[in-house]
């Protein structure tokens, strides 16, 4: 057996894509999200890449061979030939190196937290009008890395969401991101007040929307017993509504949304709000 490194064109990825009989069904989500990783300059080189038997039988690396003939584009890979046949059913069994592995290895803290927030954030900017869950929503740990670098705010912005989820049992992810967005945003408005009658709820109005955040979010962990993978763009949706209402010094007795509702904008109101001294 032995390895050497190759640039792996489109035409050879097509050609050893002709030798694959033994590999699983292909999988067209992972294809596409390796496709995105090569055209975003992503791609690396490591020990991980195309395996081959005695026979010059494909055993590992289908979808990054497809993934170079889909994107067009070449990149370097190790080629492994003569391994054994009877390792196949031991490859790709290992745990993959999630986004809260890449950022406690980068020497972050709260990764798991983190990481999810990053991702959040990630598909507010991007994608704020399209579910949360499901295989398209992927981001890699070079993207996650590179929110952060980008939005290192996000670090100080997990603690108050940690705060609110103890208090008010809305996700970490959607607090943290609603505390960013908004702070960064509207640096004019002071955030103290906001976050202290969220988390006492003491003194607050009917009507006041920091009361109805609260009471809505309070209610809606109280009936549901497992959460679902979309609740934190729907909490966030929640957020925003709330504290555009408390800047605007709008009255808000219910928080709801509407099936196709689209994600808030930061309001731009510059007035004096009727709950911002409450």
């Amino acid at each position: 057996m032995y390895t050497e490194v190759l640039m792996v064109t489109p035409e050879l990825a097509k050609a050893w894509l002709k030798q694959n009989a033994m590999n699983r069904p292909l999988s067209r989500q992972t294809v596409a999200h390796l496709v995105r990783a090569i055209e975003r300059g992503e791609w690396q080189l490591t020990h991980q890449g195309i395996a081959f038997d005695q026979d010059e039988t494909l055993l590992d690396g289908q979808h990054r061979l497809a993934a170079v003939v889909k994107s067009n584009l070449a990149v370097q890979m190790a080629v492994t030939r003569g391994v054994s046949r009877s390792a196949f059913t031991v490859m790709d069994t290992g745990r993959k190196r999630t986004g809260r592995d890449a950022l406690t290895l980068a020497g972050e803290t709260n990764s798991t937290h983190l990481a999810a927030a990053l991702r959040g954030l990630h598909l507010y900017l991007n994608q704020p009008d399209t579910s949360w869950s499901g295989g398209s929503t992927g981001i890699t740990n070079d993207q996650l890395l590179r929110v952060l670098e980008e939005h290192p705010g996000m670090r100080d912005a997990i603690n108050h969401g940690l705060i609110l989820n103890r208090a008010i049992k809305i996700t970490v992810t959607a607090s943290a991101i609603g505390w960013y967005v908004t702070a960064k945003e509207r640096p004019d408005i002071d955030p103290a007040d906001w976050l202290a009658k969220l988390v006492s709820g003491a003194g607050l109005a009917v009507g006041d929307p920091r009361l109805t955040f609260r009471n809505t979010m309070m209610g809606l962990a109280a009936g549901q017993r497992h959460r679902r993978s979309d609740d934190s763009r729907e909490y966030l949706l929640y957020y925003l509504k709330a504290w555009n209402a408390w800047v605007e010094g709008r009255e808000l007795k219910l928080l709801r949304r509407s099936p196709k509702e689209q994600m808030p904008k930061v309001t731009k109101v510059s007035h004096q709000p009727l709950y911002l001294s409450s």
